[in-house]
């Protein structure tokens, strides 16, 4: 089937198709299973990378990450996400150049029991696998700010994080040694690495 563009707000020129309506140009697709409770317990595998890919947390060096001080500052708010979120427990996870990959795990359903009140649909309830993600962004984004401020790194543009993050819904023991494999692994092939 053929879409035709001029009714997603598109006109054609010599050169491809221009957004006549501005009304489409934020509409992103959202990245998450529709109707997934992301406050349910479960194993989770996220990826977050920086704004631009920019490399910010160190560098690959023979097949290993060496940190730098903005690295160990993500390394220390990855371990406060269990002070922090009581019902969270850290599994594996790397810190690479550009990007943070980690498996988390929810232990237990957190947020408003559903038949009294239905969990939001892109599962942000408190405690929820989006909020936590917001929690890490924020205090990790706080304090490199305030690195750059006292020049112990460099400063980053426009923000730190990309908009969003990816997520896997890990299944079952394979799925979850496959991802842990890849995950501690990343380093060993950052060469080929998506996200570099």
């Amino acid at each position: 089937m053929r879409i035709d563009r001029r009714t997603l707000g598109f006109a054609p020129t010599g050169f491809g198709y221009v957004m006549l309506n501005t009304k489409y140009k934020y509409n992103r697709r959202s990245t998450r299973l529709p109707y997934y409770d992301y406050s349910k317990a479960g194993y989770y595998f996220v990826t977050i990378c920086t704004y631009g890919r920019f490399h910010l947390f160190g560098e690959i060096v023979e097949d290993e990450m060496i940190l730098n001080d903005a690295g160990e500052m993500l390394q220390h708010w990855h371990k406060k996400l269990e002070d922090k979120f009581s019902h969270i427990h850290n599994h594996e996870m790397v810190i690479m150049p550009n990007h943070i990959h980690f498996i988390i795990e929810i232990t237990e359903s957190v947020g408003a029991n559903p038949s009294v009140h239905p969990p939001h649909p892109n599962g942000t309830s408190e405690g929820a696998l989006g909020r936590v993600i917001q929690w890490f962004k924020t205090m990790s984004t706080n304090a490199y700010i305030k690195m750059v401020k006292e020049n112990i790194v460099p400063p980053f543009e426009k923000r730190i994080w990309q908009r969003n993050y990816h997520e896997h819904v890990i299944r079952n023991d394979t799925d979850y040694l496959r991802v842990a494999e890849y995950t501690l692994n990343n380093p060993l092939t950052w060469e080929e690495d998506i996200f570099a």
